[in-house]
């Protein structure tokens, strides 16, 4: 199949193209730039521009059987300081490429959202995709809003998608000098030698989930036939922000400095994926132990310092 991968050349989006690729798929690629981590890849067909070049983003999409978007201009803690841009460049744009998709006869579009905050506040543990959804970013508003708006498309066109939730996904070529990924921005300091921040008291727990196995899911759901739309990625285990330290710190073998300052209020207290539906649906089960991962993360950006 002839695939196209928004954001493709960023942390998930080039684990995603290194699997497409892999299975015997024709690579498209839509990104601001190319990859920080390696350069191009003499296979992939790379299209360079900005998701709001609305021309750009029609051609792309001709002839193409499956779109993946993984494209947000916002994180979580900046999506809150200005929700108009946060509407604007997301969820305007993106109606825009489901408009184009729709015009070309694109058969799928697997959208990358948030199953860290689109939940909110969960009613209860690990949380399922029937749960309620009240988000308390404006990064999971917008996430909300587009998969409702491809439930639309699909309704109003017949434009099929499927909706990934994945939890915290980490693993090499995770950007350390990025604002969000706890893991590598923590990694990312210990290289440096520098203090670790943490916001709150770090019982903030989350669900960390290895990009390999990220990728694995992502790519059985874009390839499921079933009438399942919605999938959680996790691991189906918190860790506390304080635990997670420790693992690093005993894989670095390092005791660095941890500063802790006032609590967010956008922070969810827990959240942990309930995955049965993934499990049970696509066969799919995540393989790599949190200390495993850790392990092979810090390996490789030890490596990639070295260049």
């Amino acid at each position: 199949m002839k695939v196209l991968v928004f954001g493709g050349c960023g942390f998930i989006g080039s684990h995603l193209v290194d699997t497409l690729l892999a299975n015997g798929h024709a690579v498209r690629v839509f990104s601001r730039s190319y990859e920080l981590y390696r350069p191009p890849l003499p296979e992939v067909e790379y299209i360079l521009g900005d998701f709001g070049n609305r021309g750009l983003v029609s051609s792309a999409v001709k002839d193409i059987d499956i779109v993946f978007n993984l494209i947000s201009t916002t994180v979580p803690k900046t999506s809150n300081d200005d929700p108009i841009f946060d509407i604007t460049s997301n969820v305007l744009e993106t109606l825009h490429l489901l408009e184009a998709c729709v015009k070309e006869k694109v058969g799928r579009i697997v959208f990358i959202s948030s199953g860290g905050t689109v939940y909110g506040i969960p009613e209860k543990l690990p949380v399922d995709e029937e749960c309620r959804t009240d988000p308390i970013c404006s990064y999971g508003i917008v996430k909300l809003t587009i998969e409702k708006y491809l439930y639309l498309f699909k309704k109003l066109h017949g434009l099929d998608y499927k909706i990934i939730r994945p939890s915290n996904p980490y693993g090499p070529r995770q950007n350390p000098n990025n604002i969000q990924g706890a893991v590598s921005v923590f990694l990312g300091k210990i290289l440096q030698q520098l203090p670790i921040t943490i916001w709150g008291n770090g019982s903030i727990a989350r669900d960390y989930l290895y990009i390999d196995d990220l990728v694995d899911g992502i790519y059985r759901a874009a390839f499921d036939d079933s009438e399942q739309g919605i999938f959680n990625f996790g691991s189906g285990r918190g860790s506390s922000l304080n635990q997670l330290i420790s693992l690093i710190k005993e894989i670095t073998q390092t005791d660095t400095e941890v500063i802790y300052k006032e609590h967010r209020s956008f922070d969810v207290p827990e959240l942990v994926l309930d995955t049965t539906k993934a499990r049970a649906m696509l066969h799919w089960n995540p393989k790599t132990a949190l200390p495993d991962g850790l392990r092979a993360t810090w390996e490789a950006l030890r490596r990639t310092s070295l260049h």
